[in-house]
């Protein structure tokens, strides 16, 4: 394609015919009128004589006008002032908001329908260019037999449709008027005729935002009334950290972003401030800044449910002398309120459920008793007697200081009482059958009882909840794997959410379950027992295959909207690829990851791989797709991830939008991917 000025003279213009070229979006349509010197009129391609389609985000309807003909080319701006240029019978030109004329001097010529390569070039240096045929996004040789299969005349019409979205969507529920509304977005995407939609009509409803792999209602749809052990719960750690766990900032930042997440258990350290007069938020024992406990409270208070209904828990994992925890007692009832979850009697042995705490917060802490149990606990004597003197002695001294005031006072704030890990490795899952509690340990330890105890563990967490933390040498503020835990009933995973990395971009996939309210219901083998009363183990070598999952992956494309020319690589289109990457996450047999080949300098990366994955617990499954551009001297570059729960993921050929390093949705970025469920 010969451009001559027009980059120069108006680069957007330029920038939306040639991307809308490359989507093949002008095929099949006439160049009914050609000006010499001047343009190319295209036609409609619409045929509703309203214009076509634009890459760019101008709304256009008030600037067309009121032409006589029909016919449209594609809509043109400029950079400084939006200019809109049609080709009519008599060639006209509107400016909007001005009354001033251009004319462009070159020529835009269309290529041949037959010609899907164009020219990309990149400078080397001041006298080499390095030029590379480009081909456009164009639907796979399945896409296009499906279309042929489903359709007829070259359009497919409303029941054609709806015949697909049943038999091939797996879209049992659909009926005309949920086609209809397909084809109505697809009009606003200018690939849309009265008559049905053509193959590119068809090729963009697939790569559609609506079209994705899970849910689009955002709906919580599994059952919300069971008590909270039953659910895990989207946790954070540290939550007022902004950065590393050594000598970073504390802030409400990072707990505001939290919560407009839809993360559910925010942590909070409690200390003494200087002069021990007042408990102030930070990271103790390390250089990081301070916070003021009022501040972190509002905030929680003012975003706890701005993206869900359901309760908040707040973690105090408090280290203040008596007298402190009587002021931050008051200053937390005062700040919530009503919202406050009071616990009564009758959820000791039992939790309440998300659905009866809607719109409430809840306090989890150490009472009193137990505060002074892990204090002296962690003292340098390992003199058991000298130790339970010390409990007796801090004991009766809250007593003499009014224990009406002090340690009741703060003991009815809490409603999950944190309870300690006695006993050790050994005893700490032994539970207690009158009181439910939330047991906190290290990943460490974790990993420990999960060799020898994982069906303790299971069983641990039926009744009770089980938090999980980080261990004390992650200063960088990195995660550990959430599946540990998971498979495990570990229902509070608490990840620092301020990082980046793979562990993270599970913790967000496994929490777009359920509607995204930060609740998922834990499956039922998590909940149950044997025959015997055995409890599930998640090592076991005997799980028998209950689901292979097939996963094909077509192509993809938006890089080269979402990223700039020499991205990726400086002097060539990227090398693309699918690092299978997909990947399975869940019980030890079900975890695997395969790779696609490397499509080379191509921005539009076609792989059209299958891989399947058979699976065993697929109630506990992720799975991660991670795409990089291979780089054979260097690291190579990350271009995208996602993390889908495999428990909502629609059969079908879907759209997966991809991700950046933190998790934020990339604009354009995206796989064309068929899913397909055969239970065993």
């Amino acid at each position: 394609m010969d451009r001559g000025d027009c980059d120069k003279h108006s680069p957007k213009t330029c920038r939306n015919f040639v991307e809308l070229s490359r989507r093949g979006y002008y095929d099949n349509v006439l160049c009914h009128r050609i000006i010499k010197d001047f343009i190319v009129q295209g036609g409609d391609p619409t045929g509703t004589g309203r214009g076509g389609q634009s890459i760019l985000s101008v709304k256009l309807a008030e600037v067309i006008g009121s032409f006589t003909t029909p016919r449209r080319m594609a809509l043109f701006w400029s950079d400084k002032n939006d200019l809109l240029i049609e080709a009519t019978t008599q060639i006209r030109t509107l400016l909007c908001g001005d009354c001033n004329v251009i004319a462009l001097s070159s020529c835009i010529m269309l290529l041949p329908q037959e010609n899907k390569r164009m020219k990309e070039s990149f400078k080397v240096c001041f006298c080499c260019v390095r030029s590379f045929k480009v081909k456009t996004s164009e639907p796979p040789q399945e896409i296009k037999t499906l279309f042929e299969d489903y359709s007829g005349d070259g359009r497919m019409s409303v029941d054609e449709m709806l015949r697909f979205v049943i038999q091939v969507q797996g879209e049992k529920h659909a009926d005309s008027n949920y086609v209809k509304d397909i084809f109505h977005r697809l009009k606003h995407h200018g690939v849309f005729h009265p008559r049905g939609i053509h193959l590119e009509g068809f090729y963009r409803y697939l790569l559609s935002d609506f079209n994705s792999p899970l849910p689009p209602s955002g709906e919580v749809w599994q059952d919300m009334n069971q008590p909270l052990s039953h659910y895990f719960l989207y946790t954070g750690h540290n939550s007022y950290l902004t950065g590393n766990q050594l000598n970073s900032r504390s802030s409400t930042g990072p707990i505001v972003k939290a919560l407009r997440s839809g993360v559910r258990v925010i942590e909070l350290d409690l200390w003494p401030n200087s002069s021990g007069t007042e408990a102030e938020v930070r990271h103790g024992g390390t250089l990081t800044s301070t916070e003021d406990l009022q501040k972190c409270l509002n905030a929680v208070k003012e975003n706890a449910f701005a993206v869900s209904e359901y309760p908040v828990v707040l973690t105090l994992e408090d280290h203040l002398p008596p007298d402190l925890q009587k002021k931050v007692a008051k200053m937390v009832s005062k700040t919530f309120g009503g919202t406050l979850f009071r616990c009564t009697d009758e959820y000791k042995e039992r939790f309440p459920s998300p659905e009866a705490l809607k719109n409430k917060i809840l306090i989890s802490t150490k009472p009193p008793k137990e505060y002074l149990q892990t204090q002296v606990s962690q003292s340098a004597t390992t003199d058991e007697s000298v130790k339970a003197k010390k409990v007796a002695d801090a004991e009766e001294l809250i007593q003499e200081e009014d224990e009406e005031t002090v340690a009741i006072e703060y003991r009815d704030l809490i409603s999950i009482h944190a309870g300690n890990r006695k006993g050790g490795l050994k005893n700490c899952l032994n539970g207690d059958p009158n009181r439910v509690i939330r047991l906190s340990m290290s990943e460490q330890w974790l990993e420990t009882l999960a060799k020898n105890r994982g069906s303790d563990l299971v069983k641990f967490t039926q009744r009770n909840i089980l938090r999980i933390f980080p261990k004390t040498t992650r200063f960088d503020s990195s995660n550990y794997d959430p599946l540990v835990g998971w498979i495990h009933g570990a229902q509070m995973v608490a990840f620092n959410m301020q990082s980046h990395g793979r562990f993270l971009w599970m913790m967000q996939g496994m929490f777009k379950a359920n509607g995204g309210c930060g609740y998922v219901k834990k499956p039922d083998v998590l909940l149950s027992n044997g025959l015997g009363g055995e409890s599930f183990d998640p090592s076991s070598k005997s799980l028998q295959i209950k689901t292979v999952l097939k996963v094909k992956i077509y192509n993809g494309e938006g890089w080269n909207l979402d990223f700039p020319q020499d991205y990726f690589d400086r002097y060539s289109p990227p090398d693309f690829y699918a690092k299978a990457s997909i990947g399975i996450a869940g019980i030890p047999l079900d975890t695997t990851s395969y790779r696609t080949e490397t499509d080379t300098d191509e921005w539009f990366p076609v792989w059209d791989k299958e891989f399947e994955f058979p699976l065993r617990v697929p109630e506990l499954a992720l799975l991660y797709i991670t795409v990089k551009d291979y780089d054979s001297n260097t690291q190579n570059d990350f271009a995208g991830q996602t993390c889908l729960p495999l428990s909502e993921i629609r059969p079908g050929i879907r759209a997966v939008r991809l991700h950046d390093r933190a998790g934020e949705v990339l604009k354009h970025a995206r796989l064309l991917v068929r899913f397909v469920l055969e239970p065993r």
